[in-house]
């Protein structure tokens, strides 16, 4: 590799992501916007060179690649997977299947926040399997595509953090660890209950399901489906009764299952050493477990298909395969983007200059868990990474509560983890954005901003949050009295918009 020498950047380190996002804002275009601020980021840190740029994006982008092969091998098998199960009738079967036993949108909507609270052991796991599974389903019940991604991403990574047996969990211990704490499993337990936004966000998602309060764009996106989607349905009932949901079924409980294994298999369980369960989930190869998921979920299609409810030939169950593989293209180029610019965010010392400014921060004791908060959810939204805020942060708090006592590291480390949840969570650039989209068969941009006012809302009240803990001692008081409030925050909001959309189509009308 070519050795490339930048200047010793300041400020400008922020470029990446800042292009990034104005670019996303204006242009609605992902793939452009995240090319330009990678490109940027590296044209500034090569002093001007056009080439000497181009040369670096390219760079770092091979290194993603590489290093994250298997992930994109698992995203190929599950667009596969995904084709193979809507060709063979077996999504049309399962959506008429258990359409049976869900009558509503509202029960569609339960079935998958519930299913996606299960899913806890990995977030790239829970979002796409969850989105396969549940897509036809909502489909059928004229629920958005883009909800289902916002269901799916709001359970799949405050589980992962607030659980803790989790890929997530396994990352933070292993920090607090790395960082001198010998009872690092004792401070993340304890700090569950001081990360607000995980928490704030499955109570926001379950008060807008139970209330029907949808707000913002995302009003938008349901009020349209529910006109799209009648005829699509009407066609799906016609078919319905050529799809064999054992088609779907099966081999999603394969993809589980093997998964599951091979978590532990990675993680060295059936090594014949003694091992936690923690110790497993820290060691474990996440990526290479769901590719071996996913093979295993292929290879049981293929028997599936071909010789049990014999729904595809051969010559279409392989055609199958070579169009779902093509259907995860969007993806692939938004996902290795995403990795590029949080690479050249990485090679230009966007992380260190974060962290720079946070070891000169000096604020009121009160005040640390929320300007942590802040901090934590700023970088984790730059880079679109919640595990490297981890890293970055983890061992700076602990150094700077040292001498606070337990208590405020307890609520400094919660801190922390909600604004890594927070940036995951909002930020355009990160995987998990462009996953929950890719599971839900959805725009990538369109998900991303439907969800931004309930993200929106959960921030405004963590930060409430950190301040009025400092003052009040039950945490029990602080959490009736913010249930109280993200109930009546989104029923008022759900109303209020209900009501402006009603006198909108009145006028034009």
């Amino acid at each position: 590799m070519t050795e490339i020498l930048g200047p010793n950047l300041t400020w400008a380190s922020l470029l990446p992501p800042i292009v990034a996002i104005i670019f996303i804002i204006i242009t609605k275009e992902s793939v452009f916007s995240l090319v330009m601020g990678a490109f940027i980021g590296c044209l500034v840190f090569v002093g001007f060179r056009p080439i000497k740029a181009l040369e670096m994006m390219l760079d770092v982008s091979v290194q993603k690649i590489t290093s994250n092969v298997y992930v994109i091998i698992f995203l190929a098998l599950l667009g596969a997977l995904i084709m193979l199960v809507m060709q063979s009738g077996g999504a049309i079967g399962y959506g008429e299947w258990i359409g049976k036993k869900i009558k509503t949108g509202k029960g569609s909507q339960i079935a998958t926040a519930f299913i996606g609270m299960m899913f806890f052991i990995d977030d790239y796991f829970n979002c796409l399997t969850v989105g396969t599974v549940m897509n036809p389903v909502i489909d059928k019940h004229k629920v958005s595509r883009e909800k289902l991604a916002y269901l799916t991403h709001s359970t799949a990574v405050p589980m992962c953090i607030l659980i803790p047996i989790s890929s997530w969990t396994a990352i933070v211990i292993s920090t607090l660890e790395g960082s001198g704490r010998v009872d690092a499993f004792d401070i993340f337990i304890k700090s569950i209950p001081y990360n607000f936004y995980a928490i704030f966000t499955l109570i926001i998602m379950w008060s807008i399901i139970l209330l029907n309060a949808d707000f913002g764009p995302m009003l938008k996106f349901e009020e349209r489906v529910k006109v799209q989607n009648i005829k699509n349905n009407q066609d799906i009932s016609k078919k319905s009764l050529e799809g064999n949901p054992l088609d779907l079924i099966i081999p999603i409980i394969v993809l589980i299952v093997v998964t599951i294994l091979s978590i532990l298999y990675t993680g060295g369980f059936f090594s014949g050493e003694s091992r936690t369960i923690f110790e497993v989930l820290k060691n474990t190869e996440s990526a290479k477990s769901l590719t071996f998921g996913a093979v295993g979920a292929v290879v049981v299609a293929f028997i599936m298909m071909i010789f049990i409810t014999k729904s595809l030939k051969f010559k279409y169950f392989m055609e199958g395969i070579s169009e779902g593989i093509k259907s995860m293209t969007p993806a692939y180029i938004i996902l290795i983007l995403a990795w590029t610019i949080g690479g050249v965010c990485n090679r230009i010392g966007t992380d260190k200059y974060v962290e720079s400014l946070f070891n000169f921060i000096n604020v009121p004791f009160w005040s640390l868990p929320l300007i942590i908060f802040l901090i934590s959810g700023f970088l984790a939204f730059a880079t679109g990474t919640a595990w490297g805020t981890f890293g970055i942060l983890i061992p700076v708090v602990v150094g700077i509560c040292h001498n606070l006592g337990d208590n405020v590291l307890v609520n400094a480390i919660g801190a922390t983890l909600a604004g890594a949840v927070l940036g995951n969570h909002s930020s355009p650039i990160s995987d998990m954005c462009v996953l929950s989209a890719t599971g839900a068969r959805c725009n990538h941009i369109d998900h991303v901003i439907s969800q931004i006012p309930y993200v929106l809302l959960a921030t405004i009240l963590c930060c409430i949050a950190y301040i009025i803990v400092n003052f009040i001692s039950s945490l029990i008081v602080v959490y009736i009295g913010f249930i109280f409030l993200i109930i009546l925050s989104v029923y008022v909001l759900g109303i209020y918009n209900k009501e402006s959309k009603r006198r909108k189509w009145t006028r034009k009308v």
